[in-house]
């Protein structure tokens, strides 16, 4: 009994270690590889993870505002 829950154990540390190394993102969500270890990335699309399908002025003046509570004066 107990060798059989050590080799479930052991088979259970091997395949979290394999998903680890194969499927876990090891970026942080949102951030560009170039982004340094920040907790806050730069405004912009060249600061996101993925690319933006459209892209509009009022999308990038609502970005660089963020976290900030006032609108940005582009609407």
């Amino acid at each position: 009994m107990l060798l059989k829950l050590a080799v479930l154990g052991g088979l259970g540390y091997a395949g979290y270690k394999y998903y680890e190394k194969n499927f876990a993102n090891p970026s942080r969500p949102a951030f560009a590889g170039n982004q340094g270890d920040a907790t806050i990335r730069d405004a912009g699309v060249s600061s996101m993870r993925d690319n933006a399908q459209s892209w509009s002025k009022t999308d990038e003046a609502l970005d660089q505002t963020f976290p900030a509570s006032d609108p940005p004066a582009t609407y």
